[in-house]
């Protein structure tokens, strides 16, 4: 199945795109995005944690992707 990816902050430097479609197994949860991408991506590992929103809501490692999903990949905020 396909979904979009985009990328905000240090995550589009460390993958280098703000965007992109990604293929993924179909059933595939959240949790084994992250670890997909941290594979292809190396470098995401180096930051502390990073948030998912699926089509603009935050999401639980749990949650099954579906085709066509816009998944945003938020490093973490701080500030004050």
């Amino acid at each position: 199945m396909k979904i979009q990816l985009l990328f905000f902050g240090i995550a589009t430097d460390l993958v280098g795109e703000n965007s992109m479609n990604f293929k993924l197994a179909e059933n595939t949860t959240v949790k084994a995005l992250k670890e997909t991408l941290i594979t292809d991506y190396s470098a995401l590992k180096n930051m502390e944690d990073f948030a998912i929103a699926v089509n603009e809501e935050y999401a639980e490692d749990d949650l099954v992707l579906k085709e066509n999903d816009v998944v945003a990949i938020i490093p973490p905020v701080s500030g004050g």
